[in-house]
């Protein structure tokens, strides 16, 4: 018999992985169903609790499968996780992790026996109590930090502190006080306010789980400018993620909306007309138009023309001719589209009438019918 981790918590299976098996930073491993994939190499991917990954080598030729748990060697002793990944892939996701096999790469000992399983528990059942224990310790110390999550090592003889700080912070003696009230060895391992909302997960306003916790491995710096350059109102309560920074979604399109604006004039060029001076009030990408406005800081006499008139424009100007407007020489406003079409061609009652008329057409419209029919006399 084979112990599997699904959904966090510890079941039997005789072979084969469980379609209900999800985890964090969970990988389809399209390569699978291959068995060439399999035997390239002896690198594995293990996962331990919510975002924390880790490579191994099983150099005993253990037979194994996605959801297996397995104790690993650790620092000290042994640590219990389970395999997310096998083969071929296994060597990609490590390049991307510049991990160095000859060097940084820990072994895999065995499948997980049930006095592993047991231990493992134990261990994780003490991790909620632990973590607010340690947040009144280092309250009664006046540590400026938060400890955000706490993990046991598999065989409980170690303990990870995940905190948060934003200034530097002495904590030789929070960690004696640590060791002494729970008796293992202390690891403290600051991470950022993303990390954080990664390990603890939730929902996004998108209604999916976050992408930290689901998907993305490496955060990349998010700034207002993808706002600006996509047109998003510049509202912090509205670009702000639950870890309370910059959403990492606003640098999905950047790229895609930085691509499109090379197909439109600069923003900084105003365009003159006979009349007035318009300058750039906003830029609807979808649409391939830009807005025009007479005053800088507010909309004031708007007009909408496409990026091709404002080329003209420009075109026009820098030759030091001015058009009597924006709009194009047969002064007519180019028509907007609309914002929804009507799919019915027709009112929905167009049939109500038709439905009627068989109706009457086969519905008896006096009592004298029916006095017939009941007696059976002819009409």
């Amino acid at each position: 018999m084979e112990y599997r981790l699904y959904n966090g918590e510890c079941c039997l299976k005789s072979k084969g992985c469980c379609s209900r098996y999800t985890n964090k930073l969970n990988n389809y491993d399209y390569l699978s169903d291959i068995a060439e994939s399999e035997q390239v190499t002896d690198y594995v991917e293990i996962q331990f609790k919510n975002t924390r990954k880790g490579y191994y080598l099983n150099n005993n030729k253990i037979p194994l499968v996605k959801g297996d748990v397995v104790a690993v060697e650790a620092s000290p002793g042994h640590d219990i996780g389970t395999v997310t990944m096998t083969g071929k892939l296994v060597l990609l996701q490590m390049a991307k992790a510049r991990l160095r096999p000859d060097v940084e790469i820990r072994r895999i000992y065995r499948k997980a026996k049930p006095i592993d399983i047991e231990k493992y528990e134990e261990a994780k059942a003490k991790e909620h109590e632990t973590m607010i224990r340690s947040r009144k310790i280092a309250e009664n110390l006046g540590l400026q930090m938060k400890i955000g999550d706490v993990e046991y090592q598999g065989d409980g003889n170690k303990a990870i502190f995940y905190y948060i700080a934003d200034e530097r912070v002495d904590f030789r003696q929070l960690i004696k006080d640590l060791a002494e009230a729970f008796r293992v060895r202390i690891e403290m391992k600051q991470i950022g306010a993303r990390q954080e909302a990664a390990r603890i997960g939730g929902i996004g306003p998108c209604g999916r789980e976050l992408c930290c916790s689901g998907w993305v491995t490496g955060f990349v710096s998010v700034s207002t400018g993808a706002a600006r350059l996509q047109d998003i109102s510049l509202n912090p309560q509205k670009l702000a993620g639950q870890c309370a920074k910059l959403k990492c979604c606003l640098n999905y399109e950047a790229d895609a909306y930085m691509e499109a604006q090379r197909n439109f004039p600069s923003r900084e060029i105003p365009l003159e007309t006979k009349d007035n001076v318009y300058y750039h009030f906003k830029t609807d990408v979808f649409k391939n138009q830009m807005t025009y406005s007479t005053d800088k800081n507010f909309a004031a006499n708007t007009i909408v023309i496409t990026a091709e008139r404002a080329f003209d424009v420009i075109g026009m100007n820098k030759k030091g001719h001015k058009p009597k407007s924006l709009l194009p020489d047969n002064n007519e406003q180019q028509t907007q589209p609309k914002e929804y079409q009507d799919v019915l061609e027709e009112s929905v009652s167009r049939f109500d009438s038709i439905i009627k008329k068989k109706n009457k057409k086969y519905r008896p419209n006096n009592e004298k019918h029916y006095n017939h029919k009941k007696t059976g006399a002819k009409k």
